[in-house]
Protein backbone atom coordinates (compact mmCIF):
# COMPACT_ATOMS: atom_id res chain seq x y z
CA UNK A 1 0.00 0.00 0.00
CA UNK A 2 1.75 3.51 -0.76
CA UNK A 3 3.09 5.36 2.00
CA UNK A 4 0.65 8.02 1.91
CA UNK A 5 -2.31 5.67 2.84
CA UNK A 6 -0.91 5.83 6.66
CA UNK A 7 -0.87 7.94 9.94
CA UNK A 8 0.92 11.33 10.21
CA UNK A 9 1.89 13.78 7.75
CA UNK A 10 1.51 11.74 4.70
CA UNK A 11 -2.16 11.17 6.00
CA UNK A 12 -2.53 14.96 5.71
CA UNK A 13 -1.03 14.97 1.49
CA UNK A 14 -3.91 12.42 1.18
CA UNK A 15 -6.54 14.17 2.61
CA UNK A 16 -5.61 17.64 0.92
CA UNK A 17 -5.72 15.40 -2.48
CA UNK A 18 -7.93 12.91 -1.85
CA UNK A 19 -10.85 14.89 -4.51
CA UNK A 20 -7.89 14.33 -7.23
CA UNK A 21 -7.14 10.83 -6.35
CA UNK A 22 -11.20 9.96 -6.20
CA UNK A 23 -11.72 11.75 -9.63
CA UNK A 24 -8.46 9.88 -11.16
CA UNK A 25 -9.94 6.46 -9.85
CA UNK A 26 -13.50 7.34 -11.27
CA UNK A 27 -12.07 8.14 -14.20
CA UNK A 28 -10.41 5.10 -14.95
CA UNK A 29 -13.73 3.21 -13.89
CA UNK A 30 -15.43 4.73 -16.29
CA UNK A 31 -12.97 4.22 -19.11
CA UNK A 32 -12.99 0.57 -18.15
CA UNK A 33 -16.47 0.05 -18.74
CA UNK A 34 -16.62 1.81 -22.18
CA UNK A 35 -13.82 -0.42 -23.44
CA UNK A 36 -15.28 -3.17 -22.16
CA UNK A 37 -18.91 -2.57 -23.56
CA UNK A 38 -17.24 -1.57 -26.78
CA UNK A 39 -15.31 -5.08 -26.64
CA UNK A 40 -19.04 -6.68 -25.85
CA UNK A 41 -20.58 -4.85 -28.98
CA UNK A 42 -17.64 -5.73 -31.42
CA UNK A 43 -17.91 -9.34 -30.20
CA UNK A 44 -21.72 -9.57 -30.28
CA UNK A 45 -21.81 -8.00 -34.01
CA UNK A 46 -18.94 -9.87 -35.34
CA UNK A 47 -19.49 -13.08 -34.24
CA UNK A 48 -20.66 -15.64 -37.01
CA UNK A 49 -23.51 -18.09 -36.78
CA UNK A 50 -24.91 -21.30 -38.69
CA UNK A 51 -28.24 -20.65 -40.26
CA UNK A 52 -31.19 -20.87 -37.88
CA UNK A 53 -34.48 -23.37 -38.54
CA UNK A 54 -36.37 -20.23 -40.13
CA UNK A 55 -33.79 -19.94 -42.91
CA UNK A 56 -33.24 -23.42 -43.61
CA UNK A 57 -36.89 -23.79 -44.48
CA UNK A 58 -36.66 -21.08 -46.64
CA UNK A 59 -33.98 -22.44 -48.34
CA UNK A 60 -35.00 -26.12 -48.45
CA UNK A 61 -38.68 -25.47 -49.25
CA UNK A 62 -38.16 -23.10 -52.44
CA UNK A 63 -38.44 -24.56 -56.17
CA UNK A 64 -36.06 -23.38 -58.41
CA UNK A 65 -36.25 -19.48 -57.38
CA UNK A 66 -37.35 -17.79 -54.51
CA UNK A 67 -39.93 -14.92 -53.65
CA UNK A 68 -38.52 -11.91 -53.52
CA UNK A 69 -39.47 -10.06 -51.00
CA UNK A 70 -40.57 -6.24 -51.18
CA UNK A 71 -41.12 -2.99 -49.70
CA UNK A 72 -45.07 -3.25 -50.32
CA UNK A 73 -45.03 -5.89 -47.84
CA UNK A 74 -44.85 -4.46 -44.14
CA UNK A 75 -43.39 -7.77 -42.95
CA UNK A 76 -41.24 -8.19 -45.90
CA UNK A 77 -39.63 -4.64 -45.25
CA UNK A 78 -39.36 -5.63 -41.78
CA UNK A 79 -36.96 -8.08 -42.98
CA UNK A 80 -35.45 -6.11 -45.84
CA UNK A 81 -34.57 -3.27 -43.03
CA UNK A 82 -33.21 -5.70 -40.49
CA UNK A 83 -29.16 -6.14 -40.50
CA UNK A 84 -27.31 -8.93 -41.48
CA UNK A 85 -25.03 -10.96 -39.98
CA UNK A 86 -22.13 -13.12 -40.71
CA UNK A 87 -22.10 -17.21 -41.26
CA UNK A 88 -19.79 -19.12 -39.39
CA UNK A 89 -17.11 -21.64 -41.01
CA UNK A 90 -19.25 -24.78 -40.81
CA UNK A 91 -22.36 -23.09 -42.46
CA UNK A 92 -20.38 -22.10 -45.37
CA UNK A 93 -19.13 -25.49 -46.01
CA UNK A 94 -22.67 -26.85 -45.86
CA UNK A 95 -24.79 -28.16 -48.16
CA UNK A 96 -27.56 -25.63 -47.27
CA UNK A 97 -24.91 -22.37 -47.92
CA UNK A 98 -24.10 -23.87 -51.49
CA UNK A 99 -27.97 -24.39 -52.07
CA UNK A 100 -28.80 -20.86 -50.69
CA UNK A 101 -26.06 -19.42 -53.40
CA UNK A 102 -27.86 -21.34 -56.00
CA UNK A 103 -31.17 -20.02 -55.63
CA UNK A 104 -30.08 -16.96 -55.17
CA UNK A 105 -28.14 -17.11 -58.97
CA UNK A 106 -31.51 -18.77 -60.14
CA UNK A 107 -33.31 -15.89 -58.87
CA UNK A 108 -31.44 -13.10 -60.17
CA UNK A 109 -31.09 -14.72 -63.38
CA UNK A 110 -34.56 -15.82 -63.75
CA UNK A 111 -36.97 -13.98 -66.80
CA UNK A 112 -39.02 -12.61 -64.02
CA UNK A 113 -36.78 -10.75 -62.33
CA UNK A 114 -33.43 -10.29 -64.67
CA UNK A 115 -31.46 -8.33 -62.22
CA UNK A 116 -27.62 -7.27 -62.19
CA UNK A 117 -27.36 -8.31 -58.20
CA UNK A 118 -29.24 -9.62 -55.16
CA UNK A 119 -28.41 -10.00 -51.62
CA UNK A 120 -29.74 -12.38 -49.11
CA UNK A 121 -32.15 -10.47 -47.03
CA UNK A 122 -34.05 -9.93 -50.56
CA UNK A 123 -34.87 -13.97 -50.54
CA UNK A 124 -35.74 -13.84 -46.73
CA UNK A 125 -31.80 -14.36 -45.55
CA UNK A 126 -30.69 -11.80 -43.36
CA UNK A 127 -26.99 -13.00 -43.64
CA UNK A 128 -24.06 -11.21 -45.42
CA UNK A 129 -24.69 -12.91 -48.78
CA UNK A 130 -24.57 -11.18 -52.04
CA UNK A 131 -24.57 -12.32 -55.69
CA UNK A 132 -23.36 -9.49 -58.37
CA UNK A 133 -22.82 -9.94 -62.00
CA UNK A 134 -19.10 -9.34 -62.41
CA UNK A 135 -19.01 -6.92 -65.44
CA UNK A 136 -15.53 -6.34 -65.01
CA UNK A 137 -15.04 -9.83 -66.22
CA UNK A 138 -15.57 -11.88 -69.04
CA UNK A 139 -15.72 -15.84 -69.00
CA UNK A 140 -17.13 -18.58 -71.21
CA UNK A 141 -20.97 -19.00 -69.54
CA UNK A 142 -22.50 -22.45 -68.88
CA UNK A 143 -24.38 -22.17 -71.83
CA UNK A 144 -20.92 -21.71 -74.32
CA UNK A 145 -21.80 -18.07 -74.79
CA UNK A 146 -19.20 -15.14 -73.50
CA UNK A 147 -20.60 -12.92 -71.05
CA UNK A 148 -20.09 -11.27 -67.60
CA UNK A 149 -20.56 -13.92 -64.89
CA UNK A 150 -22.47 -13.89 -61.56
CA UNK A 151 -20.82 -14.24 -58.45
CA UNK A 152 -21.58 -15.22 -54.61
CA UNK A 153 -19.52 -13.35 -51.86
CA UNK A 154 -20.42 -14.43 -48.51
CA UNK A 155 -19.55 -12.18 -45.04
CA UNK A 156 -18.56 -9.51 -47.33
CA UNK A 157 -17.79 -5.96 -46.67
CA UNK A 158 -16.93 -3.40 -48.22
CA UNK A 159 -13.86 -1.97 -46.45
CA UNK A 160 -12.56 1.63 -48.30
CA UNK A 161 -14.33 3.73 -51.46
CA UNK A 162 -12.73 6.08 -53.30
CA UNK A 163 -13.72 9.65 -52.70
CA UNK A 164 -14.49 10.60 -56.20
CA UNK A 165 -18.44 10.02 -56.80
CA UNK A 166 -20.66 9.55 -59.60
CA UNK A 167 -24.59 9.99 -60.03
CA UNK A 168 -26.35 7.31 -61.96
CA UNK A 169 -29.71 5.56 -62.49
CA UNK A 170 -30.61 2.75 -60.13
CA UNK A 171 -33.42 0.89 -59.37
CA UNK A 172 -34.22 -2.69 -56.95
CA UNK A 173 -36.24 -5.72 -57.45
CA UNK A 174 -37.52 -5.19 -54.17
CA UNK A 175 -38.81 -2.07 -54.69
CA UNK A 176 -41.09 -2.13 -57.78
CA UNK A 177 -41.39 0.15 -60.76
CA UNK A 178 -39.12 3.11 -59.28
CA UNK A 179 -35.80 4.24 -60.55
CA UNK A 180 -33.64 7.13 -59.56
CA UNK A 181 -30.07 8.79 -59.68
CA UNK A 182 -27.60 7.99 -56.52
CA UNK A 183 -24.04 8.74 -55.55
CA UNK A 184 -21.87 5.94 -55.44
CA UNK A 185 -17.86 5.39 -55.35
CA UNK A 186 -16.41 4.48 -58.39
CA UNK A 187 -13.72 2.19 -56.60
CA UNK A 188 -13.83 0.44 -53.64
CA UNK A 189 -12.54 -2.58 -51.77
CA UNK A 190 -14.21 -5.06 -51.13
CA UNK A 191 -13.61 -8.09 -48.14
CA UNK A 192 -14.74 -11.82 -47.94
CA UNK A 193 -14.60 -15.00 -47.21
CA UNK A 194 -13.24 -17.38 -49.74
CA UNK A 195 -15.18 -20.60 -49.74
CA UNK A 196 -12.18 -22.79 -50.50
CA UNK A 197 -9.79 -21.42 -48.13
CA UNK A 198 -12.06 -21.92 -44.76
CA UNK A 199 -9.90 -24.41 -43.16
CA UNK A 200 -7.05 -21.57 -43.42
CA UNK A 201 -6.32 -19.19 -40.22
CA UNK A 202 -7.43 -16.16 -42.89
CA UNK A 203 -9.85 -16.88 -45.28
CA UNK A 204 -10.69 -13.84 -46.11
CA UNK A 205 -9.84 -11.98 -49.12
CA UNK A 206 -9.61 -8.35 -50.08
CA UNK A 207 -10.20 -7.33 -54.19
CA UNK A 208 -10.27 -3.59 -55.87
CA UNK A 209 -13.15 -3.36 -57.68
CA UNK A 210 -14.28 -0.37 -60.18
CA UNK A 211 -16.94 0.88 -62.42
CA UNK A 212 -20.50 0.08 -62.90
CA UNK A 213 -19.38 -3.36 -61.12
CA UNK A 214 -18.44 -1.30 -57.68
CA UNK A 215 -21.93 0.44 -57.98
CA UNK A 216 -23.47 -2.79 -57.71
CA UNK A 217 -21.55 -4.28 -55.32
CA UNK A 218 -22.57 -0.87 -53.42
CA UNK A 219 -26.18 -1.22 -53.91
CA UNK A 220 -26.23 -5.07 -53.02
CA UNK A 221 -23.94 -4.43 -49.35
CA UNK A 222 -26.45 -1.58 -48.67
CA UNK A 223 -28.99 -4.44 -48.28
CA UNK A 224 -27.32 -6.31 -45.86
CA UNK A 225 -27.52 -3.24 -43.55
CA UNK A 226 -30.68 -2.50 -43.78
CA UNK A 227 -30.27 0.39 -46.26
CA UNK A 228 -32.30 1.19 -49.53
CA UNK A 229 -31.29 3.07 -52.63
CA UNK A 230 -34.03 5.15 -52.07
CA UNK A 231 -32.20 5.94 -48.64
CA UNK A 232 -30.10 7.83 -51.10
CA UNK A 233 -31.68 9.18 -53.76
CA UNK A 234 -30.13 12.92 -54.58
Amino acid sequence: MPSYFLAGSNAVWFYEHKTMIIKILQNALLAGVILLTNMMALSCSTAPENFNQQELSLIHEADSIMRVLTIDNPEDSAVLRAKSSDLSADALRSDDYKRLAELMLATVTHPSQDGVGIAAPQVGINRRVVAVQRFDKEEVLPDGSEGCPFEVYPNIRIVSKSEKLESGPEGCLSVPDRNGEVLRSREIVIEYADVNRLDEEDCMVRETVYGFTAVIFQHEVDHLDGVLYIDRLR
